[in-house]
Parts: structure tokens; sequence; C-alpha cells
């Protein structure tokens, strides 16, 4: 990813490249986990102070946007989106084990739907504390 200043935006070159960062996640160009340039080689780029790189940087990663580890880089964390995906197939090895024992024990489809239709009726219907 190349970076660009523009000095007749009128907006600050680490808005500017916050901007850059977001519109590259957006449209695909940085996907997560890709690695960010370096605070070093960002400024030496564009010719500007390190500390300018590294506060946008930073407000990336308070925004979600990129995690900073320290010693290996920045790096584009995946979207909200994204993370429901991941939980919803991390989830389905385990629907699909409770399925086949239920299967095993002589239930039918029918009745297995029936049953996980009542229990999140159960688990929906009472305050539970979100992970």
């Amino acid at each position: 990813m190349i970076f660009r200043s523009n000095p007749s935006s009128g907006l600050p070159v680490y808005l500017q490249l916050i901007e850059q960062v977001k519109h590259a996640v957006d449209v695909g160009s940085l996907r997560p986990g890709d690695q960010l340039p370096t605070i070093r080689r960002v400024a030496e780029d564009l010719v500007i102070n390190p500390n300018t790189v590294a506060k946008a940087y930073r407000d990336l990663e308070h925004e979600g946007v990129i995690e900073l580890r320290h010693g290996a880089g920045a790096f584009v964390t995946p979207t909200d989106r994204q993370r429901r995906v991941e939980k919803v197939k991390a989830g389905q090895p385990v629907l699909r084990a409770a399925l086949d024992r239920l299967l095993d024990a002589g239930l039918t489809p029918d009745e297995i739907r029936r049953l996980c239709e009542a229990e999140l009726l159960r688990l929906t219907d009472k305050p539970r504390a979100r992970k």
C-alpha cells in the first residue's frame, strides 16, 4: 500500500492517512491480517514526522480498524461482519455434534427442530451475559 499526501486537500496529513487506510479496507485492497507499512517507512515515503504516522495508526487502532502489535507492526483487523461469520463457523461443529447425538438417540429431524426452537425461546426470554 502506498500512501499519498495532498497538501491542497486542507486535511491534516494524519487524517489523510486514516481515510486512505479506511478506504483501502472498504474496497478490499487491505484485508484482515494484512500488514501496513511501518511507521518509519510511511514517514520516509511522505517526508513527514514519524509521530504524525504514529498518531494516525493509534487513531485507527482506537477505531478498531487496525491492531498494533509491539515489535511486529500494524495489521488490519476483521470487521464486525467478518467476526460474526467466524463465530457462526465456529458454532457449526458444536451444533453438528449435538444434532448427531440427538439423531443417534432416535429423535426425528422434526422433533429436533421443535426442541431447538423451544430451547432458543427459553434462552432468549431470560437475560444472559454476552461474551
